[in-house]
């Protein structure tokens, strides 16, 4: 076996956190505790309540996005229609084909089709269409009740995961702010403190090294 000593991994920051609130709530029942480590105590339990109470909002925010925007999706879905385009023309596309991905490098182009409502009605309109697209074949489209061409209805997966962003943007927005509040507390808490221990030093080191007495001499 090597003798060498293994290097302390540094604790991660919930170790440190959870570290600190075990010590900062030992510190309310400590009957010797000062005032100031009761504070700290205090303002670790109150820091962890509002974590708490800023994950239960942003999940119950995002749930209820979702269940406002979902049922408008489905009758939204309901009002439209998905039929089979024909292609008629695809613009800027030469008679060989050389032109068939200009534009760039977008996946989808504006095409020339033509299709049939459900209620028998021929219609034609510019439509999107995947690329390659080739005069002749067919894309599948939406359209409305009068048998125009439509944007597609949003997709349920697609309101979950946007509900989901929604809730962990403001989950995180939250949480800055709980941490900023605990480390202005603290750090106002440390100041307090540190204005103590000199207060207390100015008083006592003179009693300690004597030179209260020899002052008393004089």
């Amino acid at each position: 076996m090597s003798d060498t000593p293994r290097t302390a991994r540094p604790a991660s920051l919930p170790q440190r956190t959870g570290r600190q609130l075990r010590r900062a709530l030992g510190a309310r029942h400590e009957p010797l505790a000062r005032p100031l480590d009761r504070s700290r105590a205090r303002a670790w339990l109150l820091a962890a309540l509002g974590a708490a109470l800023v994950l239960a909002v942003s999940t119950v925010g995002a749930l209820l996005l979702f269940r406002i925007t979902a049922p408008q999706a489905d009758i939204e879905r309901a009002r439209l229609h998905q039929v089979d385009a024909v292609i008629r023309t695809v613009p800027g596309q030469t008679a060989a084909g050389g032109g068939r991905f200009a534009g760039g490098h977008n996946s989808r182009t504006e095409v020339e089709a033509t299709w049939t409502a459900p209620d028998g009605t021929a219609h034609a309109g510019t439509v999107q269409a995947l690329r390659p697209a080739a005069a002749g074949s067919s894309v599948s489209i939406w359209i409305d009740a009068a048998g125009d061409a439509s944007p597609p209805p949003v997709d349920r997966a697609a309101l979950a995961v946007s509900a989901a962003c929604a809730g962990t943007g403001t989950l995180l927005t939250l949480l800055a702010l709980v941490v900023l509040a605990l480390r202005l507390r603290l750090h106002a808490l440390d100041r307090r403190a540190e204005t103590a221990w000199t207060d207390g030093w100015s008083r006592l080191e003179p009693l300690w090294s004597g030179r209260a007495g020899h002052r008393h001499e004089d």
